[in-house]
């Protein structure tokens, strides 16, 4: 198993304290705001998403706000709306789990489960370019016993129309050994809005597609590895869609997805055994005491379809660590 360079020690992680947010919001630009329990995100003044981490299994974002102020996840569980299948309680529009950590499952909401609990923020800043919201974590068991933890970071971007922002994690072995289970449940997830689902309840034909890098299409990019994957589809009738790039230097890339006709979206690194019908446990990932790994995600909420919303020209700068087109100079 691959031993990853620590970048964050455990004491650090706790000793840089709590920093407060900027002191005002820029009128232009990304406004990052708390609001004792949940972090409000704005966008030139219009709601983006907000950052639940309060009596919560796990944080999440929800909702999602995409080009025209449509909503591109789900509203259930958070939302009882007319329409919306209620499969999957679990699935909270904007997500980070896994379903197998040192044998335990974060990734669902059952008793049995573990959870991932708000520790403190490290950085909360609003700015005319992008806001960030930093945080520590830590993943406890279903016996309350903590397992691991994480630093995360979101960063949104000014943009228009699309809406931009990339979700780094980097996970800490702080309790011992910890593995990542060869499981297809996980990892860095979205439950995408009900209108662009590629089927509904009976197999009934939806208008979603999908697409990956390497061109695999709907249905068949279930279990696919590519550096990004495409999910588009009318949404009051207008096409819109949500790409997720894997960054090339990310453990284990170009990663696997598990992308599902009915919405739900998911880049997972350590589900070989599901994915390529391997024997059990061939893709578990072990992070050795002391160390850690990091993955980043980039997302991109854009209108039409990949091309349309230039999904390879964006990758190509996420690749070679630059922003998002569209930024403001």
């Amino acid at each position: 198993m691959p031993r990853i360079k620590a970048v964050v020690s455990v004491v650090s992680l706790f000793t840089l304290g709590w920093f407060a947010p900027s002191a005002s919001a820029a009128e232009k630009g990304v406004s990052v705001r708390d609001e004792n329990g949940k972090v409000r995100v704005e966008i030139n003044g219009a709601l983006f998403t907000e950052y639940y981490y309060r009596d919560v299994p796990r944080p999440y974002c929800y909702p999602l706000i995409g080009p025209g102020e449509l909503p591109m996840t789900r509203d259930w569980p958070m939302k009882n709306v007319p329409g919306e299948e209620h499969d999957h309680p679990h699935h909270r529009s904007f997500w980070y789990a896994h379903g197998m950590v040192n044998g335990q499952d974060l990734w669902s909401e059952e008793p049995k489960s573990g959870r991932t609990r708000h520790e403190a923020f490290l950085k909360l800043t609003s700015g005319p370019r992008s806001g960030i919201i930093e945080s520590t974590n830590t993943w406890v068991g279903a016996d309350g016993v903590p397992l691991c933890g994480d630093v995360r970071k979101m960063t949104v971007y000014t943009t228009s129309p699309e809406r931009v922002f990339d979700f780094e994690i980097t996970l800490y072995a702080s309790q011992g050994d910890v593995t990542f289970g060869d499981t297809k449940e996980g990892t860095m997830a979205l439950r995408l809005a009900e209108s662009m689902r590629l089927t509904h309840k009976g197999n009934k034909p939806g208008l979603g597609h999908i697409i990956t890098s390497e061109g695999v299409a709907d249905g068949a990019t279930w279990g696919k590895r590519a550096d990004w994957v495409d999910y588009h589809s009318p949404i009051q009738d207008k096409e819109v869609g949500v790409a997720i790039f894997d960054y090339p230097k990310n453990p284990l890339h170009p990663t696997w997805w598990h992308v599902r006709d009915y919405g739900l979206f998911a880049a997972n690194p350590f589900g070989v055994h599901d994915f390529e019908k391997k024997p059990a446990h061939s893709g578990d990932f072990l992070i050795p005491a002391g160390k850690t790994a990091t993955f980043r995600y980039r997302f991109v909420l854009h209108e039409g379809d990949e091309k349309e919303g230039k999904i390879v020209e964006q990758y190509k700068r996420f690749a070679a660590d630059e922003g998002p087109l569209g930024q403001p100079n």
